[in-house]
């Protein structure tokens, strides 16, 4: 949905009604499991749920709140939000470590998409144990996989037609669980006390191991970031107003289990579900409905979410070419089927894994903890050099990283209990995409680029020749070079070196990807009028990318303003006024064998050469698979050229030959 030309991005009713469906789904069904999980295998005590609860209220204010409703939505990106839209921000500064926090943030939140169906659904569905005691684990389990194998064979459909439900079920549901809420409360006001803060630092610091309960707290704001990164779909105004209403909700929730556990001071909770509990018996099985709605509405968001991360990432070339489609009409609803099928195949290992929310319980959260470490580095520094602000900004480092510090910490005992799962998806994904950045590096490193203009005489000649066979009407080439002085020598390679190509036009076309989100501009430089041009396409990192379809309109544009002729140049077509033909030149660029590197630059390449090796064609990422491409592959020196060492040896006259043979015999 593009924020520019969307109603939605002012403060409406309808604009809050979309807000709820597509951004509060995961932070709107933590009630279901954070409480439980806070108090655990732990004895009912009145200081361990106050301090609980003290401890959600204020997490909840300050991190939930405070950083992402208030700090982060400021932190726009012409109305984008999200770690890419904040690293787009922030790397005109010319810091090269911001992209470390971004690829860092990028890993975290795709791994953390592994847990969080699996988590939620699970934890839905098993309250029907409240409903049926009897009910096996092993039923739980197959409900679950069914509605995940559901959930995400519909994606390749588009959410467009039930993202229109989405809305009036999570406001139903919030409504629901802050009513139920708002009951038990009735009974004991006394849980109230917990507004105060003093009860969080008492569990903290006095409870016996009360700071590893930070691990279970932390939950109630694993949605938080989906306010950020879905900025652009609802505009901060309607977030900002839709928070106020949820976050009241889910504070009657806790409070309201809060005040069901206090009733039962002195015992553990074993297999009891407190969410459900709280619910009157006939309308529990309501509830579960409800709750088995909302888990999927949370997941589909998390999903959908993750295929716009992924493609944000590819259009910085920070992930392999992967095949993107466009199941709707709809601006950003995109579909990415390698990550679908890996994500539901990542969610149903999960749940025969570990089976039980409570122990997936482990395994979430921690990959979540990194990822608002990163946003908040992010974040200070955006605030450090954009808006020149030291105070708020030394507030802010101080206030986030002791609290996300605090948070990492507990959740690192998480590790051994399942948080080396998601800790082991987001360090193979960190792993890749490290390896694309550094090569990439190496290649713009060693990447040589000539004087385009001393090059002119030669094209012009090349195109004179008719001794050299026509390779075609319209040689297209991608290029490295941003600008028309200069041109990547591969291209002089390929046209001059390897095998002559004579064409009637050369086209050189850079494509961009800018800071601006949904920017979509391009320029054209004539080299040779009617013979050569230099196209510049400047495509905002969450724009469409479809560089054949983009191409086409250009021609069309140049051809109405009368700057090149679409029809065919050969006699036999021309009188049909059939159009010119266009072949593309894709150029591979392979290290040179005759490099000589380090043995690190060598796993690097050697590592990108296998990712490259199971990724899209490049031919088929920039939509040329219906076109007349070739590929050709050019070898590039990465590093200095090996140094031989041989010596000619010196052969002997037939005269010498002669004597030496005749003085032998």
């Amino acid at each position: 949905m593009d924020l520019k030309n969307s109603k939605l991005s002012k403060a409406s009713a309808a604009g809050v009604l979309v807000a709820m469906g597509i951004i509060y789904g995961d932070i709107g069904t933590s009630p279901i499991y954070t409480l439980r999980f806070i108090v655990n295998d732990h004895i009912i005590t009145k200081d361990l749920i106050f301090g609980g609860l003290s401890c959600v209220f204020w997490t909840l204010t300050l991190i939930t709140t405070f950083k992402y409703v208030y700090l982060a939505l400021n932190a726009d990106n012409k109305g984008e939000g999200g770690i890419f839209a904040l690293y787009a921000l922030v790397r005109r500064y010319k810091a090269n470590w911001v992209i470390f926090p971004a690829i860092i943030g990028c890993c975290t939140l795709i791994a953390d998409g592994f847990i969080t169906p699996a988590i939620s659904v699970t934890s839905a569905i098993e309250g029907l144990r409240t409903l049926n005691p009897e009910i096996s684990q092993q039923t739980i389990l197959t409900i679950v996989i069914a509605i995940l194998l559901a959930l995400f064979l519909f994606q390749q459909f588009g959410s467009s037609v039930v993202g229109k439900t989405f809305g009036p079920v999570m406001v139903v549901w919030f409504l629901f669980i802050g009513s139920i809420g708002l009951y038990h409360l009735s009974d004991n006001f006394e849980v109230l006390k917990a507004l105060n803060p003093i009860y969080a630092y008492q569990l903290l610091v006095k409870y016996p191991g009360g700071f590893w309960i930070l691990g279970a707290v932390f939950l109630c704001t694993t949605g938080a970031e989906a306010m950020y990164s879905d900025l652009g779909h609802c505009g901060k105004s309607n977030i900002r107003i839709g928070w106020g209403f949820v976050k009241v909700c889910l504070l009657l929730s806790y409070f309201g289990q809060g005040a069901w556990l206090l009733e039962r001071e002195g015992t553990t909770l074993g297999e009891t579900i407190p969410f459900f509990e709280i619910m009157p018996q006939s309308i529990l099985f309501i509830g579960v409905i409800l709750a088995t709605f909302a888990t999927i509405i949370a997941s589909q968001a998390l999903i959908s979410g993750t295929f716009t991360l992924v493609n944000e990432a590819m259009k910085l070339k920070l992930w392999p070419a992967t095949r993107v489609r466009y199941p709707s009409q709809l601006k950003g609803q995109i579909y990415i089927p390698a990550i679908n099928w890996i994500l539901m195949f990542g969610c149903i290992i999960v749940v025969l894994i570990f089976k039980e929310s409570s122990a997936m319980e482990g395994a979430y959260g921690l990959a979540i903890t990194f990822d608002m470490l990163m946003t908040s580095s992010l974040l200070v520094y955006y605030f450090s050099t954009a808006k020149k602000s030291t105070i708020r900004t030394s507030i802010m480092a101080v206030a986030f990283f002791s609290i996300e510090g605090a948070f990492l910490v507990s959740n690192l005992s998480k590790f051994a209990h399942g948080g080396w799962f998601s800790f082991s998806i987001a360090f193979l994904f960190f792993l890749m995409m490290y390896i694309l950045l550094r090569a990439r590096i190496l290649r713009d490193r060693h990447t040589e680029f000539v004087d385009l203009k001393h090059y002119v005489p030669l094209i012009q000649d090349l195109q004179a020749d008719t001794s050299v066979p026509k390779e075609a009407t319209n040689l297209v080439y991608m290029a490295v070079a941003n600008s028309k002085r200069y041109i990547d020598s591969n291209i002089v390679y390929s046209i001059f070196k390897k095998r002559p190509k004579r064409a009637d036009a050369y086209w050189f076309v850079h494509v961009d990807t800018v800071d601006s989100p949904y920017t979509a501009k391009y320029s054209v430089d004539t080299i040779i009028p009617k013979k050569c041009f230099f196209i510049r396409i400047k495509l905002g990192f969450k724009s469409d990318h479809r560089v054949n379809l983009i191409f086409n309109k250009i021609l069309h544009d140049m051809a109405e303003s009368a700057e090149i002729d679409l029809i065919s140049h050969y006699d036999s077509l021309q009188r049909h006024s059939m159009p010119a033909d266009f072949k593309f030149i894709i150029l591979h660029s392979l290290a040179s064998v005759d490099s000589e590197i380090s043995n690190f630059d060598n796993l690097i390449i050697q590592g990108y050469r296998f990712i490259k090796g199971h990724s899209l064609a490049t031919e088929e990422m920039y939509g040329l698979e219906l076109a007349n491409v070739e590929v050709e592959r050019v070898p590039i020196m990465v590093g200095p050229p090996a140094k031989i060492r041989i010596k000619r040896e010196k052969e002997d006259s037939e005269r010498e030959k002669e004597m030496r043979y005749h003085g032998e015999n």
